[in-house]
């Protein structure tokens, strides 16, 4: 069986939602707290065995040299993890345009020309979190990481599923499970139309047959529901399976309030930042 070695991170949205920071930087570089977003999926990326990356933009995005070598600056503050200051370091970094805004199908056939084998993916704006470290010992999430153990067990697609509220069900694709292996699928449907309440969250593997199927799905037939068609494949074949990422956190850079969410969940997590949040929050909220 291959190994997953190509991680594709998908970055090709302007984020108008998060106008106008969005306007003037990717809001995949906005900073949880003290790390960049982008900076976590890397990593994520990194520690899930991949040793290609390959991040999917617009044309109007642009890293800079966000992803640059700055181990330089690391004795600068010596107590923080210096692997923070250099997050490309053993893994090789390839960009590509997407020059349509045409979903997330068509954004991996950018890509596609340069990966060999399966492909872990990542959607650019979410980050999944188990351990909040301290930047002094920085953890990756384990995400990724889980779905290529599942992966290497039957070479077969797999997606990342996460439990969300009632309330938010109809904001996301909705699956059924027998097992690990995924038996019903609905796009953002009614709660009384859910088949459960595990959500796609942005974390799938993909086999190596990915190119050729997502030719035959095309964007021309599909359109933004072409990855949908491309798993509902897969399932009507019994290869589709997911993971349960229970225990984890499910932040989205998708719009001012939930990132704002965001900010205050994680630093409420974080072991050096947590009482003094905590308790700054309390006395704010006695006004």
């Amino acid at each position: 069986m291959q190994h997953v070695r190509d991680a594709l991170i998908v970055a090709g949205g302007l984020g108008t939602r998060m106008f106008p920071v969005s306007a003037i930087q990717p809001k995949e570089t906005l900073p949880l707290v003290d790390v960049p977003l982008l900076t976590h999926l890397v990593m994520e990326a990194k520690n899930a065995g991949a040793t290609r990356l390959h991040i999917i933009l617009s044309p109007r995005k642009n890293l800079g040299d966000f992803l640059a070598d700055r181990s330089d600056l690391a004795s600068m503050r010596p107590e923080l993890d210096a692997t923070l200051f250099n997050i490309t370091k053993d893994i090789e970094v390839f960009t590509h345009i997407q020059h349509e805004a045409k979903g997330i199908g068509n954004a991996l056939q950018c890509a596609l020309h340069a990966v060999e084998g399966p492909m872990l993916v990542l959607l650019g704006d979410n980050v999944l979190m188990d351990t909040h470290s301290p930047t002094t010992a920085f953890a990756p999430s384990t995400a990724s990481q889980r779905l290529v153990e599942q992966f290497n067990q039957h070479g077969q697609a797999t997606v990342g599923l996460m439990e969300v509220p009632e309330d938010q069900v109809s904001h996301y694709g909705i699956v059924s499970m027998t097992e690990s292996t995924i038996t019903g699928m609905v796009e953002k449907p009614t709660l009384a139309k859910a088949p459960s309440r595990m959500a796609m969250c942005g974390r799938y593997v993909f086999p190596d047959t990915t190119q050729v199927l997502l030719e035959e799905y095309s964007y021309e037939r599909y359109g933004d529901l072409q990855t949908i068609a491309l798993q509902e494949h897969w399932m009507n074949e019994g290869t589709l399976h997911g993971v349960l990422l229970d225990e984890m956190q499910w932040y989205d850079s998708g719009s001012p309030l939930l990132w704002l969410q965001a900010q205050v969940d994680h630093a409420l997590r974080r072991p050096e930042y947590s009482e003094a949040m905590r308790n700054w929050l309390q006395e704010r909220l006695k006004d």
